[in-house]
């Protein structure tokens, strides 16, 4: 699937659209996408997925492509799977269609909030289960180019960063299989 075009929503239609978001469920909610990364700048929306302990969301460039903050370039497992409020993606996307460039491999309707899963929580998804990470999930420039700087200024907001709209980093602590249509709860 080839990059999505800039879409750039107002910041009028972002704020508009925000009470959505913060109705998003608090404990249980549902996995509504999952997206592979076979290579950088290529996404592909799939109905499941097996998360695993070391490569991540198996077939992701997760593991291949490294971290700029590891010091030797290795894949960070602090922000092995990333996660994002499915609300928010379709929100920025305009729809459903583009909201996959965000550039997460789970989208689940699930309250992300720093106060209602700080670090160390952690969430059954499928069969898997992941904890939240101390590293913040910020956006970028490929964010802000994906879906226009109002975007980008909403989730890097206060309010967006408390509601971690640009989403969470976890790690898999348990792996299994995780299908579009899941539970993802807290535990």
């Amino acid at each position: 699937m080839a990059a999505v075009a800039g879409i750039n929503r107002t910041l009028a239609e972002l704020e508009a659209g925000m009470e959505d978001v913060r109705r998003s469920p608090m404990d249980a909610g549902t996995v509504t996408g999952i997206v592979q990364r076979p290579a950088v700048e290529t996404r592909e929306r799939v109905d499941a997925a097996v998360l695993d302990v070391e490569e991540g969301l198996v077939g992701d460039c997760w593991k291949t492509r490294g971290s700029k903050r590891m010091e030797d370039g290795s894949a960070d497992r602090e922000a092995q799977i990333t996660v994002m409020n499915h609300r928010f993606a379709r929100l920025v996307a305009g729809g459903d269609e583009g909201w996959e460039w965000a550039g997460d491999q789970l989208y689940v309707d699930l309250d992300l909030s720093a106060d209602h899963l700080p670090p160390g929580t952690r969430l059954a998804v499928g069969e898997a289960i992941l904890e939240v990470s101390e590293i913040p999930h910020n956006g970028c420039a490929k964010f802000s180019g994906r879906f226009g700087t109002d975007a980008l200024r909403v989730a890097s907001s206060p309010e967006g960063k408390a509601l971690r709209l640009r989403g969470i980093n976890t790690r898999v602590i348990e792996g299994g299989e995780v299908r579009v249509g899941d539970a993802i709860r807290r535990l």
